[in-house]
């Protein structure tokens, strides 16, 4: 699907949909627990859907209901060895490196599959440490198939590569029955992502203490517990709307909360400093997906903007350096790609284009969101990404007064 969009500022309430990241860690405690959890106010997002499915290859089952999502858990059951199952991903990388411990713990293997560029995405970090265990791994022809169990013990892997394989790891290994130590060999970047993992399995009953000493994270066997949460409201997509508020749309954002465990809240401290002038560094390296909202305030603002320690965001749905670079200078602006960053150059307008939207959800709503403070109209092609973690995005902007028409 593509769009064109009229530019005008926007203006209303809008409340940012569920968190995604939280969504993934309870439907997963939910389905590993010991009887019926309820959760409420999840977004039926493609990522939240592949984890769903994929929770149910491993024997948890759902069901929507008035008070929310009912999962009925596996009590952490191991299950006899059988043909290894198959896991649909989709496109959803949280639930492809999530799931690959589960299966090992669970059903002692699984076939991986996935759409897109998923499959790409590295999991070497697992592979070394599935080598020393004798685990078997194979891939080819975009699917990855692993054999074996995992053990109670150590844990060493790079904490530079993605917090999810360690959330990966501490969801699966307290259902082993000895304790074990998941220890990071460099500095762990996007710890607010395990921070997160860790209050939720709190909230199963699930207790894991970070050792200062160890650079690492205890591990104790245990039962997951039922429980009833709510999902609190998504700050990586609370971005998109900071940003349209600092391109001059007069938003109000409700449903956020103000302490929250989510990295990507500190979109909040980042607007400031863009809202000043002059040359400003910012630092990815916790919370990288905070890139395209920031850049597109960056774009228009007076002064040059450099953000640092974001190479990671190579491997996502795009490249997302080089489509972040690609999406601003076809709307006029002026940036430069580094190998781990980028510099953009502030300009007072944007003249408007057309966006490739890259396959990649977070491309096409910087887009959108830039088209605000654009001269002419923008085309997006391939808006319908926006169903990866955001279904209700282009209603919500065409609800705030944005002129969006399919082509």
């Amino acid at each position: 699907m593509d769009v064109k969009i009229t530019p005008r500022r926007l203006s209303g309430v809008v409340t940012p949909p569920p968190s995604k990241s939280l969504a993934h860690r309870y439907v997963i405690a939910a389905s590993l627990a010991a009887g019926t959890s309820t959760i409420r106010n999840v977004a039926f997002s493609e990522d939240i859907e592949a984890t769903l499915r994929c929770m149910e290859v491993l024997g948890a089952s759902w069901e929507t209901a008035e008070d929310g999502l009912r999962v009925s858990g596996i009590g952490g059951e191991r299950r006899p060895f059988g043909d290894l199952p198959q896991f649909d991903c989709g496109e959803s990388g949280s639930t492809l490196r999530f799931l690959i411990p589960l299966a090992l713990t669970v059903d002692q293997g699984g076939v991986f599959m996935g759409r897109g560029r998923l499959m790409e995405r590295p999991q070497q970090p697992y592979l070394d440490l599935f080598a020393q265990r004798g685990i078997a791994c194979a891939q080819k022809d975009g699917v990855l198939a692993v054999k074996g169990s995992l053990t109670p013990g150590e844990y060493r892997l790079r904490g530079d590569v993605s917090s999810q394989f360690f959330t990966g790891l501490l969801m699966a290994l307290p259902l082993l029955e000895g304790p074990s130590v998941v220890v990071s060999t460099t500095k762990l970047e996007s710890a607010s992502y395990v921070s997160m993992t860790m209050g939720v399995l709190a909230r199963a009953g699930i207790q894991v203490r970070w050792s200062p000493a160890l650079n690492g994270f205890g591990v104790e066997p245990g039962i997951y517990a039922p429980f009833e949460e709510a999902v609190e409201a998504d700050w990586s997509q609370a971005a998109f709307w900071y940003a349209a508020i600092a391109l001059g749309s007069n938003l109000r954002l409700r449903g956020l909360k103000g302490q929250s465990a989510q990295g990507d809240a500190a979109v909040v401290k980042h607007a400031k400093k863009l809202a000043l002038t002059g040359e400003v560094k910012i630092d990815l390296s916790d919370c990288p997906d905070l890139l395209p909202p920031l850049a597109v305030m960056a774009a228009v603002r007076r002064g040059t903007t450099h953000f640092t320690h974001a190479a990671r965001l190579r491997l996502k749905e795009s490249d997302r350096l080089t489509t972040v670079a690609q999406m601003l200078k076809a709307l006029g602006g002026a940036v430069s790609e580094e190998e781990d960053g980028l510099t953009v150059y502030g300009v007072s307008t944007l003249p408007g284009g057309t966006v490739d939207g890259a396959n990649d959800h977070r491309i096409v709503m910087a887009a959108a969101i830039a088209a605000t403070r654009c001269q002419g109209s923008v085309t997006i092609r391939g808006a319908e990404a926006v169903k990866k973690s955001y279904p209700s995005f282009w209603r919500d902007y065409e609800n705030l007064g944005g002129a969006v028409h399919v082509l």
